[in-house]
C-alpha cells in the first residue's frame, strides 16, 4: 500500500494551476501529480474571464517578477500558441495620453519599457492617426510584443498536455478540509474533497486564484493578506461600429491604482470590448451587481485592510462606481480616446472578477506574492499579467515544489 495518493496535490484548474502541474511534468517526468478544480471544466474564472491580452511588461517596476515574467511569459506564449495550433495574434499597441498632465507619465513608460527590455516608439498626434484613425491623443507609444490570444483555450491544451505526461486533473473537486498527517515516509498533507474522499501527497500547491487566501487558512497557514474580489466590467461595441477600432489601445495608468483603466481591444474574435471598469464585488465570483454571498461580504468587511484601502482610494472608487452605474459615464471614458463612439454603440458585455491581494494596513499588493510552509507552496496573488505570465509563474511554483520534495 502506498503512503500516498501522488506526490503534489494542485489546488485550481485555473491557468496558473495547470501551467504549475504541466511544469512538473516536464521538469520531473514521473512525479505523480493530480489537479483538482471544483469546477466542471478548467478556465472558468479569471483565466476565461479576461479581455486575452498577451500583456508585454510594460508597465511593472524593472525587476519585480510581474515585469520579469511578463516579458519572458508574452515571447513563451506567442510561441506556445504557434506550436499547439491555438489562436493568437501579436497586434501591438497603443498607450495614449489625453490630457497634458499625462505626458510625464507616459516618457516615464518609455524609459521603463526600455528598462525592462521592451522595445517601444514613441508617436504624434499624426502617427497616432496612422495605427488607429479614430483614435484621438496628444502623444502616445506603440509597444510591438503585445497581443491577444484565447486563454480559455490556452488552459484547457495545458491541462490536456499535462494529463498525457501522467498527470490527473479531477474537476468537480472542491477541496473540504486540508490536514497534516505523519505517515510511514514521513509528513504527509491531506486533502479531503466534496466527493468525501480524502488524498494524501507529498506537497500541496494552493492555485486557488479567488479563494487562494481562504484555502491557506483552510491549511492552517496565515497567508498575511485577504483577496478583495473586483468585478471587472465590460462594454462591447455593437458589430457594425468595430471597425471605430484595430487593435489595442490603453490609456496612460494611474501609477497608485494597479488597474489599467478603461481600455478598448479587439479580440481574437474580432469583436471589440471596452472596459474594464473595477468595482468591488459582493462575493468572490460576484460576476453580476445582484450577486452576493454574505458570509464572503462580511470576510472582507471584517479584514482592516479592506477599509484602509476605501479611505485611500475613495475618490478613484467612487469614479468607477459612477461609470458601473451610468452607461452614458461610462461612454464618456471611452470617448477620452475614442471620440466618435456614441452611447448607442455600446452592448453590454460578460464580466470577470479580479482577485486582488490586500495586506492590513490596505496597501495593495502589487506583485505576484509565493509563501512556503512545510508541505505547501501558496501562490497568493496572481492577477493580471499571470495569464500572460503562466509559464514562468509555472516553472517557479514547480521549481519550489520540487525543491521540497528532495
Amino acid at each position: 500500500m502506498r503512503a500516498y495518493d501522488c506526490d503534489v496535490l494542485v489546488v485550481g484548474g485555473g491557468i496558473v494551476g495547470l501551467s504549475t502541474a504541466y511544469a512538473i511534468t516536464r521538469a520531473a517526468p514521473g512525479t505523480r501529480v493530480t489537479v483538482l478544480e471544483k469546477e466542471p471544466g478548467p478556465a472558468l474564472h479569471q483565466t476565461g474571464r479576461n479581455s486575452g491580452v498577451i500583456h508585454s511588461g510594460i508597465y511593472y517596476r524593472p525587476g519585480s517578477l510581474k515585469a520579469r515574467f511578463a516579458v519572458q511569459g508574452a515571447a513563451e506564449m506567442v510561441k506556445f500558441c504557434a506550436e499547439h495550433g491555438l489562436p493568437y495574434e501579436v497586434t501591438g499597441k497603443l498607450i495614449v495620453a489625453t490630457e497634458q498632465a499625462e505626458l510625464p507619465r507616459l516618457h516615464g513608460l518609455v524609459q521603463r519599457g526600455r528598462e525592462n527590455g521592451i522595445p517601444v516608439r514613441e508617436l504624434g498626434p499624426a502617427q497616432i492617426a496612422e495605427h488607429e484613425p479614430h483614435v484621438r491623443g496628444l502623444g502616445a507609444i506603440h509597444v510591438g510584443t503585445t497581443g491577444i490570444c484565447d486563454y480559455g483555450a490556452v488552459a484547457r491544451e495545458l491541462a490536456r498536455l499535462a494529463a498525457d505526461a501522467g498527470a490527473a486533473v479531477r474537476y468537480g473537486a472542491r477541496v473540504e478540509a486540508i490536514g497534516r498527517r505523519g505517515g510511514p515516509q514521513g509528513e504527509a498533507v491531506a486533502v479531503r474533497t466534496a466527493f468525501g474522499e480524502v488524498l494524501r501527497a507529498r506537497v500541496l500547491v494552493n492555485c486557488a486564484g479567488l479563494y487562494s487566501d481562504a484555502v491557506a487558512r483552510l491549511a492552517g497557514d496565515d497567508p498575511g493578506m485577504r483577496i478583495v474580489p473586483f468585478r471587472g466590467e465590460y462594454w462591447e461595441l455593437v458589430p457594425e461600429r468595430a471597425d471605430l477600432v484595430r487593435g489595442l489601445v490603453y490609456p496612460v495608468p494611474d501609477p497608485a491604482f494597479p488597474f489599467l483603466g478603461v481600455h478598448l481591444t479587439r479580440g481574437i474574435d474580432g469583436g471589440v470590448h471596452l472596459g474594464p471598469n473595477a468595482v468591488p464585488a459582493m462575493a468572490r465570483e460576484g460576476y453580476g451587481r445582484a450577486t452576493v454571498r454574505p458570509g464572503e461580504l462580511a470576510g472582507v468587511l471584517a479584514f482592516p485592510g479592506a477599509w484602509q484601502l476605501a479611505r485611500r482610494h475613495w475618490r478613484y472608487g467612487a469614479d468607477e462606481v459612477r461609470r458601473s452605474l451610468s452607461k452614458r459615464a461610462f461612454t464618456e471614458a471611452v470617448r477620452r480616446l475614442l471620440p466618435d463612439v456614441t452611447v448607442d454603440d455600446l452592448i453590454p458585455a460578460p464580466a470577470g472578477v479580479r482577485a486582488q491581494a490586500v495586506l492590513r494596513d490596505g496597501t495593495l499588493v502589487d506583485d505576484f506574492l509565493f509563501a512556503e510552509s512545510p508541505g505547501m507552496v501558496h501562490v497568493l496573488n496572481a492577477p493580471s499579467p499571470a495569464a500572460t505570465a503562466s509559464l514562468p509563474i509555472g516553472r517557479e511554483v514547480a521549481r519550489r515544489v520540487l525543491a521540497g520534495l528532495r
